[in-house]
């Protein structure tokens, strides 16, 4: 009996990735005969399902942007770049469709030790980092086994000093790991797709009006209260904004 339970999971698996694979499929034909809607109609009954992936969110992003919905194609681009932030393609385009926005955003510059930090830690998403670790504590074990049972005094200086220098990149790797998940923990970061909105000063609309944002834009998140988030820009303005009025990524 549950010999046929397991089977029977593995055909609804089997079944379920078989029809995403077919509905992605049928997405991409629709994109290249520029049916642009039916084409995220049919990527998005995958999303639907609970399956996400950078060449899915990628390819909504792309078709979006042929039908001028800035807002949705950085939203899908940035989502892609989450899952593959070293994919040139997705970066390039998504940099193409921030050029589209309205608001010019001066970004404070950062420190040089803190842009290289940020610049390894984004090689890889969370958990490539945390495989590349376990990787390197595997081989470290292994050599230093081979230290430890071989007689030639070469073999062993190498060893030895191959097995400490992958613990080296595994530390490495987990720290940079918990860089990334710190990072995505308490970063949580929104598009605008509103056309054009209104940022005031306190989560209700009688606060003042400190500036305006239009659809595109990419804010950070900081604090929710009740329909209402407080955004930070990468300039360092802080507002409130009417939840309805973004996307969380």
């Amino acid at each position: 009996m549950k010999r046929i339970v397991e089977i029977l999971i593995f055909l609804i698996i089997t079944s379920g990735l078989a029809q995403d694979e077919e509905a992605f499929q049928r997405g991409n034909s629709l994109y290249n005969q520029e049916k642009y809607q039916e084409a995220i109609d049919a990527y998005k009954t995958i999303l639907d399902t609970g399956q996400e992936s950078a060449s899915l969110y990628y390819n909504l992003g792309n078709a979006h942007y042929k039908l001028s919905n800035i807002g949705f194609s950085i939203f899908y681009y940035e989502k892609a770049l989450k899952l593959k932030p070293n994919d040139d393609d997705i970066k390039n385009n998504l940099a193409f469709a921030q050029k589209a926005t309205i608001d010019a955003i001066d970004i404070i510059p950062e420190g040089f030790i803190s842009k290289i930090i940020k610049k390894f830690t984004n090689m890889f998403s969370f958990d490539r980092w945390a495989w590349f670790s376990v990787i390197c504590v595997v081989l470290f074990v292994v050599l230093f086994i081979l230290y430890y049972t071989t007689h030639i005094s070469s073999k062993k200086r190498l060893f030895f000093a191959s097995s400490w220098l992958l613990l080296v990149f595994s530390l490495f790797a987990v720290f940079f790991a918990f860089k990334q998940y710190n990072f995505n923990k308490n970063n949580q970061f929104a598009i605008i797709f509103a056309q054009e909105t209104t940022i005031k000063s306190e989560p209700n609309l009688r606060s003042e009006e400190v500036f305006e944002l239009h659809e595109g834009t990419k804010v950070q998140v900081t604090e929710t209260v009740n329909d209402w988030k407080k955004i930070k820009l990468a300039d360092g303005k802080i507002g409130w904004i009417p939840a309805t009025d973004l996307k969380e990524l």
